[in-house]
């Protein structure tokens, strides 16, 4: 008998709690299974998005997922991560498919290199309302992007801004989704906790923001005179980051209360976005302790 097969009967003979449901474990026999495309297309993240879903990569970030609460709808890994990851699965009371194959057969699947080979597929969440952020405890702070396109960058800001203490995501309509899967994979699964907002025009969202009692903070490179140590961070705060070279367009700055820019030697006119986030979110959380 198949082991799947196996599993499923003693499913049906033992008495459990109809509440669980059950892993199936699934050994890859054809790597051309429907069930495998989306780690097929790995490449395709836009594809991902279209269909509502992301993929995620690595043991850790895995492991972040089983614990956030979101919906995953498969695990794919080699055999020898299955001992590590049995407490887990043991515990785990949804369904999903755990599909099992040497790391060679799962290179020969994604199409490159794989360092430990554990993948997983999981369900994108629903976006927050905007009006939601109004509810957060205060002082509030929010992290706007503008054009921050490249999702390794978004992702390592995810990380940053979950450890600082940012309470959501704006991402404007030029930005990269933060559940692109180079995002996930940079933000070690700090995207499965942050709540996010996806605006179709940022300048009339941060307009909106400022109506619900935010002041909106544009981090800009070429602001004369007004550095970040002159800022106000101790109310309810919606820093904005732009991307690299252009900054933040001039429509969502306008949007802006205020604007200020890290004052650096000359020489060097700006910093990775990534870097500058840490930087701005630094100084919020100093002003903000003990608060």
């Amino acid at each position: 008998m198949a082991w799947s097969a196996f599993v499923a009967a003693k499913w049906r003979e033992s008495p459990r709690d109809p509440a669980l449901e059950m892993i199936r474990r699934l050994q890859i026999e054809d790597i051309d299974d429907p069930r495998l495309a989306p780690y097929r297309n790995m490449r395709a993240q836009t594809g991902h998005l279209g269909d509502g879903v992301f993929v995620t990569e690595g043991p850790k970030v895995v492991e972040r997922l089983m614990d956030s609460g979101l919906e995953i709808l498969s695990i794919l890994m080699p055999p020898e991560w299955l001992q590590d990851f049995q407490p887990r699965l043991d515990g785990y009371a949804r369904d999903l498919d755990l599909f099992v194959a040497p790391l060679s057969t799962l290179e020969q699947l994604t199409g490159y290199n794989l360092y430990q080979g554990v993948l997983a597929l999981g369900r994108v969440p629903p976006p927050t309302p905007l009006g939601a952020f109004g509810d957060l405890p205060g002082p509030r702070l929010l992290l706007a992007l503008d054009g921050v396109g490249n999702s390794e960058n978004t992702g390592t800001i995810l990380r940053t801004a979950t450890a600082l203490g940012v309470q959501g995501l704006i991402a404007g309509e030029t930005a990269s989704h933060p559940f692109m899967r180079r995002s996930v994979r940079s933000s070690m699964g700090a995207v499965f906790r942050m709540p996010y907002f996806c605006a179709t025009s940022l300048r009339d969202t941060l307009q909106q923001l400022r109506a619900m009692g935010f002041h909106c903070v544009a981090a800009h490179p070429h602001v004369e005179g007004r550095t970040l140590w002159e800022a106000e961070f101790t109310g309810d705060t919606c820093l904005v980051l732009g991307a690299e070279g252009n900054g933040i367009r001039p429509e969502v700055l306008s949007a802006c209360s205020d604007a200020v820019a890290l004052p650096m030697l000359e020489g060097v006119d700006s910093l990775n976005v990534a870097s500058a986030a840490a930087v701005f979110l630094a100084e919020v959380r100093r002003q903000r302790r003990g608060r």
